[in-house]
């Protein structure tokens, strides 16, 4: 099913009025694995992080004591016997810089990073059906297009912060543990 509709995304390529066929969002532990798929399969794709590097939650959570609340063994791709054997976790429960660096391995062991664009964040998606296409305004003012977009945005990569009544007035030093 996948083939088929990668090569039913592909067969429009030469025709199609759109940059890439398909456009994921966020660098993440989701959005590496779906560009490797997309690769794989032959489709033009292209990942936009707003980051300035891979890693989404585990670029952005770099706090004292930041680390993995499953066994370490679970984070690893397990499509790739050639990764799991040469990547080896030094602690049952592996803290953030570890995890990163264990996502710039896969996206440098892989070829991935030449098909990512690291500081391009989306400010804005318009869906044209008469083309079939999607427009994506940047927050430099570029545009791109694709066939598809995939969010792998995540639902942890922007911290959410608690409702306190008189939050804003605060005027001391306040801060979220992810910045």
């Amino acid at each position: 099913m996948a083939k088929a509709a990668a090569q039913s995304i592909s067969t429009n390529v030469q025709t199609a009025p759109y940059d890439y066929e398909v456009i994921v969002i966020g660098a993440g532990v989701s959005g590496i694995y779906q560009l490797k798929r997309l690769i794989d399969l032959g489709v033009r794709a292209t990942i936009l992080d707003a980051n300035t590097g891979v890693g989404g939650t585990w670029y952005n959570n770099r706090y004292p004591g930041a680390r993995f609340d499953s066994e370490s063994y679970t984070y690893g791709y397990s499509f790739s016997k050639e990764l799991l054997n040469e990547w080896h976790w030094t602690e049952r429960f592996s803290p953030q810089p570890e995890t990163l660096r264990y996502l710039n391995f896969v996206v440098d062991k892989l070829g991935l990073r030449e098909h990512m664009r690291f500081g391009c964040r989306v400010d804005a998606m318009c869906f044209d059906e008469e083309t079939d296409t999607w427009r994506l305004t940047l927050n430099d003012g570029r545009t791109l297009s694709a066939r598809v977009v995939v969010t792998g945005i995540g639902p942890l990569s922007t911290p959410t912060l608690p409702k306190i009544e008189g939050m804003d007035d605060f005027k001391g030093i306040s801060f979220h543990t992810a910045k």
